[in-house]
């Protein structure tokens, strides 16, 4: 009899627990994972939210990034300048500087030289200005235009050592506008020159 009572109890608690269960899971709801979905209250105040999406730095061309620029851009005209003076029949030295177009302008330049028997004489004395006259991104490419203000001492002579043009003797100041690019999405920090303007 005794038994009997036990299991009544039993099975009392357990439909007491299974009522307390359903009563909670209607109240706190059934979560099994992110739903992906958010509540109707929290809509309104997230759509006014902007997320600033953390730009990355080399799609940056701030104050800082056009002063380092401008460093590596004397360092490439310099390197370019000498690079064609030297009397190789092929650009060398500065092959990484240009793109595929340039570098065939000035790889015929310097055949055209060699063919007529000549070869240039320059000394590259300095830079005296280089300033951004303008930049502009087009897609993921950002174009700088630069104006070059340089001295060098420049002459050209034929196969006889006669001088053609020019003046071993005199410091001529030359004006260059130049074109540098390069890929903002590209990992390689490097610039090429693409055009000359002079």
């Amino acid at each position: 009899m005794n038994y009997s009572f036990e299991y009544i109890d039993i099975i009392l608690l357990a439909m007491i627990a299974g009522f307390i269960f359903l009563r909670l899971r209607g109240i706190l709801g059934k979560r099994t994972g992110f739903e992906g979905k958010t509540p109707a209250q929290f809509k309104e105040v997230l759509k006014n939210i902007k997320v600033e999406q953390p730009r990355k730095s080399n799609e940056i061309f701030d104050t800082a990034a056009q002063e380092d620029f401008l460093k590596g851009a004397k360092i490439a005209y310099e390197t370019i300048i000498t690079d064609f003076s030297d009397n190789d029949n092929k650009i060398t030295t500065s092959r990484s500087l240009l793109n595929g177009q340039i570098y065939s302008q000035f790889n015929d330049a310097l055949k055209e030289r060699s063919s007529r028997g000549h070869f240039a004489e320059i000394t590259f004395i300095g830079i005296n200005s280089a300033e951004i006259k303008e930049h502009k991104k087009i897609g993921n490419i950002l174009n700088v235009t630069v104006d070059f203000i340089a001295e060098v001492i420049t002459c050209i002579r034929d196969k006889e050592k006669k001088i053609i043009s020019g003046d071993p003797e005199k410091i001529k100041k030359i004006y260059d506008t130049w074109v540098f690019s390069r890929d903002t999405t590209s990992a390689n920090p490097n610039w090429q020159l693409v055009n000359t303007l002079t």
